[in-house]
């Protein structure tokens, strides 16, 4: 009897998109050139996550950390990311993709890039194919320092605190948990990445830089989380289908 394994598209992946410096060190570029360069993947790692079946994209583009750099690249990263916005929003709205940008509070960011941010999000927040969450100026401990402070201003009585109450103060908590983390360039760290939606979230680390990622190694991460197995703490057997029961 024929037997056919259930591959249930991941609802939610995240991608840390690392690897740019080295991406441009390798071809005695400036790191810069190396964030130039990682727009044509983000863009088709957004179509690949769009046709497979994803509903939820989360994007890490820049951190809380990230100020740390040389002022100089931030201006360069905070151009860049002007300009794919004002390059990319009418596609992404064709395409039925809402737009969200998670963090944003940070004063530095200059005042052009938070008004493109505003105007993607406002022409993009009806749309219902796929959810894009741009992580920019972001830190998961920080999410969950700043819902603390929110739960607590709500008075809510410290003994009908739950994980559903308290996730109920992060931003954007229709969010759901996350299934698949890709983080690109082999590094294996979480780096501050939403951190509460990771939980049991699922890690990819491909070997390959960001600039140079494309589809096919997407859907090659999206092969290694079908054949995983996930328990959730449990012990589940695998599910499987047999030929008969499709017919």
């Amino acid at each position: 009897m024929s037997h056919w394994v259930v591959m249930v598209v991941p609802r939610h992946v995240a991608c840390v998109m690392d690897g740019n410096g080295r991406w441009a060190a390798q071809r005695s570029l400036p790191r810069t050139a190396g964030h130039k360069a990682a727009e044509a993947s983000v863009m088709d790692v957004i179509e690949a996550a769009r046709s497979s079946g994803v509903t939820w994209l989360s994007l890490y583009a820049f951190s809380t950390e990230n100020w740390r750099r040389p002022s100089g690249e931030i201006d360069v990263l905070m151009r860049l990311v002007r300009r794919a916005i004002r390059r990319h929003a009418p596609v992404l709205h064709t395409r039925g993709i809402r737009c969200r940008f998670l963090g944003m509070t940070d004063p530095r960011i200059p005042a052009p890039l938070v008004q493109d941010i505003t105007d993607l999000m406002t022409l993009t927040r009806d749309n219902k194919r796929m959810t894009l969450t741009v992580a920019f100026d972001h830190g998961g401990r920080r999410d969950i320092v700043q819902a603390a402070r929110s739960l607590i201003r709500s008075a809510t009585p410290a003994d009908q605190v739950t994980e559903a109450s308290f996730a109920e103060h992060l931003p954007y908590p229709d969010t759901p948990d996350v299934d698949l983390v890709i983080r690109t360039s082999g590094e294996q760290r979480i780096s501050n990445f939403m951190l509460w939606q990771v939980a049991y979230a699922e890690w990819v680390f491909p070997e390959v830089l960001w600039p140079d990622f494309r589809a096919a190694h997407f859907w090659q991460c999206l092969d290694t989380y079908f054949r995983r197995q996930r328990r959730f703490g449990d012990v589940r057997p695998s599910i499987t289908m047999t030929g008969e029961s499709l017919r």
